[in-house]
Formats: structure tokens, C-alpha cells, sequence
């Protein structure tokens, strides 16, 4: 990169941005906290789907005292669907210390705003370049895909060393009074021109005269970025236990993949007819019609779960205490579920 003149992007980007940028919720406002909860969310989830929640969450959690002190499972119903919901619980535990620690008020400083749980050296930057108006990069995907087409670089975009060089680099040519603007205004650029997905709108973009992969017509080839391992296939059994209007739940352990959701119970393995039966047995749970089955797929980053679901209709509730036995209103208003067993659900019907 040391060879490309990476300050002449800065105008012909920042002149483009100001004409073409989309009206977002989260510009219209930077003050600190309304950015953070938007950098969190867009945290491998679409701008289409963050638009919505984001509203929603910040009628709910005005404030970062309002967040730092609400209930858990309201925060976790309200991130339902979005995933990922270690997020949601980091945000909390920030909110807690940013109140107990800096009263209330979001850390300026970048080295310091690092050190929030949930925050990395992404988010940190964009918060601190578009709330702040300072000099920090932030340097995810879109960013990288945009630099590498740029000077034709056929680095590892997943090296940390070169993310670190990028963010120097982009760093150094940061315009003084526009900072907010230049980090969003590359974000911008290779959310809706140099895309992920398909062939880049080069014609439409204000750096296609700077662009060394374009006039090479090599867009394509870059990034670079290494092949992910095989997704790790996992076998389950998950249990709908209904009961009049009831149905049971149990809480995963706190560890883990959704550690702390609740869950359908289920256990790791396939399981036959004979097996379910002899389970129910030891669950206490007895005089029971089984009375459909059902497979369910459902794809995480690095996990793929292959679900077979039983439905069964039982006259009584059990004895046992790990299960939570909620109505239908519950689980639809107050519980949160994780989008896997979500969509279980959804295959029950009038039950």
C-alpha cells in the first residue's frame, strides 16, 4: 500500500458521500450512546432488518441508565430474532460500567472505550470517529474489500497485521473536521457500490478513476479473504411439550453457544419413538400422545444444527424442575427464544 497515494479518495468520496449518503436513524443523531447501540446491532445483521429493532430499542432503552438497569429477559425479548445475543448481553454489562465509572456519560477517549466489553477495535473507531470527530479508522469487511480493489492488494484480509496496517494508513489521511463523515462515508461506498455480493456498481462510483482493480478489471479477485472450515454438524432431539395451553421450556446453561436462552429441551443426539417414550418416562411425564414429528435445519456461523422435533401432547405437567411451562402469550410477549426454536414453534400451529 506503502505506493498508492491512498489521500486522493479523500474529496472525490466525501463529495460523493454528502450527495448520495442514506437517511439512517443513526445519523440523523450521533451522540455516542444512539451510535453504539447502531454499530452493535449492524454487527452481522442487515440495515434493513437493524432499522426496525434499533427504534424499537431505543424507545425502550432510551437512556444509558435505562439500559444498565433494565431486566434481562425484557433486553432478551427485545433482541429476539437478531441473534447473536451475547451482544445484547454486553451492551448491558457496558451501559453498568459506563454508568458506575464515567456517571453516566460515554468514554471519549479511544484506548478507553476499547475496554467495554463487546467492543472492538471496529466499533471503537467508528464511534469515536463519527461521535467524537476523531482520527480513528474503523476498519471491518466493507471497509477492506473497498481498500483492497483500490490498490489491488492481494493480502489475507482476515491477517490482523494488515487490518492494523489499513487503519494506520487510512488514519493518516483522515480529513480534520470531517471524520464522522470519512469513516461513514467509506462504509457508504462499500455497502452500496463495491458490494459483497455480486459484481460492484463501478460505474457509479467516485473512485473508479483510483481504483486499480477497475482499470485492470480485476474487481473480482479481490478481497482475498481465507476459506472458512466446514460448518460442524450437530445431531438434536427437541422436545414440544404442550399441556392445555402450555408449554415447556428449560434454560441452557450460562456457557456456550445462546448460553443463558431458553430453549425447547432437547437433548444431543437423534432419538427413536421407543427412546422418546422412555425419556418422557424419566421426566415424569406420563400419559402423553406423540402427535406429529418434524425436521428442522438451522445454520450458525460455524455450527449447523439438524433438529428432529417431536410434538407431544401431555395431560399433566410433570414433576421435574428443570422444565418452565409458560402459556403461549408468554412465550410470544414476554420470553425470549432464539431464532432456532423460534421457527420450531412457528410448526406447531393451534396446539
Amino acid at each position: 500500500m506503502s505506493d498508492y497515494h491512498l489521500e486522493n479518495i479523500v474529496e472525490p468520496l466525501l463529495t460523493w458521500y454528502a450527495k448520495n449518503a442514506r437517511t439512517l436513524p443513526w445519523r440523523e443523531n450521533t451522540e455516542p450512546y444512539r451510535v453504539w447501540i447502531s454499530e452493535i446491532m449492524l454487527q452481522q445483521t442487515r440495515v434493513d432488518t437493524v432499522i426496525t429493532y434499533y427504534k424499537k430499542f431505543l424507545q425502550t432503552f432510551p437512556t444509558m441508565h435505562d439500559l444498565a438497569t433494565c431486566e434481562d429477559e425484557q433486553l432478551m425479548k427485545l433482541w429476539e430474532g437478531l441473534g447473536y445475543y451475547s451482544r445484547a448481553k454486553n451492551l448491558k454489562k457496558a451501559a453498568q460500567i459506563i454508568c458506575e465509572d464515567y456517571h453516566g456519560q460515554f468514554p471519549t477517549e479511544f484506548d478507553i472505550v476499547i475496554k467495554l466489553p463487546g467492543i472492538g477495535t471496529y466499533t471503537a473507531g467508528a464511534i469515536c470517529s463519527i461521535s467524537f470527530g476523531k482520527k480513528t479508522a474503523a476498519v471491518d469487511g466493507n471497509v477492506l474489500r473497498v481498500i483492497t480493489r483500490l490498490t489491488k492488494n492481494s493480502t489475507d484480509i482476515t491477517n490482523n497485521k494488515f487490518r492494523e496496517e489499513v487503519k494506520k494508513n487510512l488514519e493518516a489521511i483522515y480529513p480534520k473536521d470531517r471524520c464522522g463523515d470519512f469513516t461513514q462515508s467509506l462504509m457508504e461506498l462499500g455497502a452500496v457500490i463495491c458490494t459483497p455480493n455480486g459484481v460492484p456498481k463501478c460505474s457509479e462510483c467516485p473512485l473508479k478513476e483510483h481504483c486499480l482493480a477497475y482499470k485492470e478489471k480485476r474487481q473480482m479477485e479481490f478481497p482475498v479473504k481465507k476459506k472458512k472450515g466446514e460448518r460442524k454438524i450437530e445431531n438434536k432431539t427437541v422436545f414440544l411439550l404442550c399441556y392445555n395451553d402450555n408449554i415447556a421450556i428449560s434454560k441452557r446453561e450460562q456457557q456456550g453457544l445462546l448460553g443463558g436462552m431458553w430453549e425447547f429441551p432437547n437433548l444431543d443426539k437423534i432419538l427413536s419413538k421407543k427412546e422418546v417414550e422412555k425419556w418422557l418416562l424419566q421426566q415424569e411425564i406420563n400419559n402423553v400422545t406423540i402427535q406429529s414429528t418434524f425436521k428442522k435445519k438451522h445454520i450458525f456461523s460455524h455450527i449447523e444444527w439438524h433438529m428432529n422435533c417431536f410434538v407431544i401432547l401431555c395431560d399433566s405437567m410433570g414433576n421435574k424442575t428443570n422444565l418452565k411451562w409458560v402459556t403461549k402469550q408468554q412465550l410470544e410477549k414476554e420470553i425470549a427464544l432464539p431464532t432456532a426454536f423460534k421457527k420450531i414453534y412457528k410448526e406447531i400451529g393451534d396446539i
